[in-house]
């Protein structure tokens, strides 16, 4: 499931805290994995939550504070976490890296406020009109719709299969 596809389906919230590094999405002591992804997948955010990879579910949300994806640069982290099933992280701010790691990859990063999110919520999100909304609590929240450019990248499954359909990036 792309980001962009059935926005009114709901997925779970996994919530993670503020200040989730990329050691702690892909543990470094796993580096040996890089040549066999499915089971590289199977340790996804395992420092901060051992319940998540084994028990996460396609089109759920990965739901955090401030500056998630701070630290190294490892592209790994956000591609683990698009590999696990995750529809969308959400968070309130993301380390710059992170953020245009997963975008290139085909995984939304959506900065919103997270504020009253519990885990195991349903939400639902639609990137086009940037509305975020939480089936459990009632929430709804706005944020700023990502740039076209970056919506078409999702929906074609990251910059790669963008520039082989499109040829090149047309700002």
């Amino acid at each position: 499931m792309t980001p962009t596809d059935s926005a009114n389906t709901p997925g779970r919230a996994w919530i993670f805290g503020d200040n989730v590094s990329t050691d702690l999405i892909f543990p470094g002591r796993y580096v040996h994995l890089l040549s066999n992804m499915p089971e590289l997948v199977g340790h996804t955010l395992e420092d901060a939550r051992t319940d998540y990879a084994p028990n996460v579910k396609p089109g759920d949300f990965v739901v955090a504070g401030e500056n998630f994806g701070m630290g190294s640069s490892r592209e790994q982290a956000p591609v683990i976490i698009k590999l696990s099933g995750a529809r969308a992280v959400l968070a309130k701010s993301f380390a710059r890296i992170f953020f245009r790691n997963a975008i290139n990859i085909g995984l939304a990063a959506i900065e919103v406020d997270t504020t009253g999110i519990k885990d195991g919520d349903k939400l639902t999100i639609d990137l086009e009109a940037g509305v975020l909304k939480d089936q459990a609590s009632g929430i709804e929240r706005r944020f700023e719709p990502l740039p076209p450019i970056m919506t078409e990248i999702l929906r074609d499954g990251g910059l790669i299969e963008h520039i082989k359909k499109h040829g090149d990036i047309n700002l």
